[in-house]
């Protein structure tokens, strides 16, 4: 398979995964408590990641000084954010908690900016604040036609991405150059006997209760969304550039929104759907490089000269 090949199929990947991945965790839910699915669905990944990491000769374990973040990572990045998504959809459809988390490039960016100093560009500040305006309007009017359950989904929704994006942040400054498997493998292991700890004393769990379609949801989760789609979106930004796969973040929200609307007949109002534009455009100026307009620019007046 040739470069541009391997890129697009990479990409069509990602997207459908992360775009299935919201209603994989709404069908989970039908039988299965969310902290137990959560639990469930890490136990499943850690053996397959473990396993890539001794293939592509990655460490498991995080560098000297630096292991007490394989236990903040396990619980900060994996363990309560990924309870809080699912655990927000028994309030919301997939396809709202799906726009929700496409906001995360904009956390992260704003985030940067407050942990480590960044700089944003002119464009990127516009787009922080377009993605953020249409994202409250989105989020006001599907509550307003929407019950009260609603802000509980949207604020579980929302401390999940905010925790995710100082997660990123943090690892960024304080662990970089961590491979990507092992910032995966033992952190999603340790998050699991954590997670089925509390599920323990906090949950009823009733395995015999447990349905064929919600167990496929989580199997689906544990080794396609936890393991296919981070490899294949982390050998998207190797084979491309970083901006090309932010692309993805406009993508999958477009995906999950299709399905909820086809499977669950859940689709957004038609004001929330218009508001959708400005929200991408958003998300899409804050992974614009800094320099471009500057180059653009440049490359103008060199051609009129």
């Amino acid at each position: 398979m040739n470069s541009k090949l391997l890129t697009i199929f990479l990409f069509v990947s990602v997207c459908l995964i992360w775009g299935t991945t919201w209603f994989a965790m709404e069908v989970a839910l039908n039988s299965i408590p969310p902290i137990f699915a959560t639990a469930l669905r890490f136990l499943l990944a850690a053996p397959l990641l473990v396993v890539l990491a001794k293939i592509l000769n990655q460490p498991l374990l995080f560098p000297k000084g630096k292991r007490r973040w394989l236990f903040i990572v396990a619980l900060m990045y994996f363990a309560i954010p990924f309870t809080l998504m699912i655990f927000g959809e028994q309030y919301i459809s997939s396809g709202l908690a799906s726009i929700i988390f496409a906001n995360m490039p904009v956390a992260v960016m704003l985030m940067s900016g407050l942990f480590l100093s960044l700089r944003l560009a002119k464009h990127q500040i516009l787009g922080l604040i377009t993605a953020v305006v249409s994202l409250c309007l989105i989020l006001a009017n599907e509550m307003q036609m929407g019950s009260d359950d609603y802000l509980i989904g949207t604020v579980c929704l929302g401390v999940a991405v905010a925790m995710h994006a100082i997660m990123y942040v943090l690892v960024q400054k304080h662990c970089k150059g961590i491979e990507v498997l092992t910032y995966n493998a033992l952190p999603s292991f340790i998050a699991s006997l954590f997670l089925f700890a509390v599920s323990a004393v906090s949950e009823n769990v009733n395995v015999e209760a447990f349905t064929w379609d919600s167990m496929s949801a989580v199997v689906y989760l544990g080794f396609v969304a936890s393991v296919g789609g981070i490899v294949a979106y982390f050998k998207l930004v190797q084979v491309s550039t970083p901006f090309q796969a932010s692309i993805c973040f406009l993508i999958f929200p477009v995906v999950a929104l299709l399905i909820s609307s086809y499977i669950n007949g859940e689709a957004l109002s038609q004001q929330s759907l218009f508001m959708m534009l400005p929200l991408l455009v958003g998300i899409l100026l804050t992974k614009v490089p800094k320099g471009i307009f500057k180059r653009r620019s440049a490359l103008k007046v060199v051609h009129n000269n």
